[in-house]
């Protein structure tokens, strides 16, 4: 396989992990610590996950422990998951914070479908992006000849295609997820 296919191919597999680190912040029937990562607080001054100032659990299947490290951070950790849109009310007991994940309903199930389309889209836009930007980099490269150029054309190409049908399983996969009860 040609040297920029491969450099294409890197770059794709690393908008693949983007995506699947999209996907693990959308909600699903079940608590998730990774549906966290996306909140961040204002900690000293600077944005901080809450992963970071806290330590997350799952004592129940639907149920989310906060435990921050501080306990002066918990009015600022409930205030950022409010503010966010996870669409769960935080529950305050003073040195930490309960979330109870409520059984989604159909209408919320599709809300939330739409959302990994959308975020599984995005990457299939970076991905035909980075297979553009490869393909006009060949065309400048005077070191190709034209069969080279070709051969290595379709080898971009068969990468792309590879990582749109990666896409599109995990998407797949997420979907089924999500519509589980």
């Amino acid at each position: 396989m040609d040297a920029y296919a491969l450099e294409a191919k890197e770059k794709m597999a690393k908008t693949t992990e983007n995506l699947r680190a999209s996907l693990a912040t959308l909600r699903t029937g079940r608590a998730s610590p990774s549906m966290l990562n996306a909140i961040e607080i204002d900690y000293y001054g600077s944005p901080t996950p809450v992963n970071q100032i806290a330590s997350i659990s799952v004592p129940e299947p639907r149920q989310l422990l906060i435990k921050p490290y501080d306990k002066n951070d918990v009015k600022a950790i409930v205030a950022a998951i409010n503010a966010s849109d996870l669409g769960i009310n935080p529950i305050n007991e003073g040195v930490q914070i309960r979330l109870m994940i409520p059984v989604l309903t159909e209408e919320r199930r599709k809300e939330i479908v739409k959302q990994a389309r959308k975020y599984a889209e995005e990457a299939k836009v970076a991905v035909r992006n980075i297979r553009r930007d490869y393909m006009e980099i060949l065309k400048i490269d005077d070191s190709y000849s034209e069969d080279l150029q070709r051969r290595a054309q379709d080898d971009i190409q068969k990468v792309t295609d590879e990582a749109v049908k990666n896409i599109d399983a995990i998407l797949q996969e997420k979907e089924k997820e999500i519509m589980a009860i």
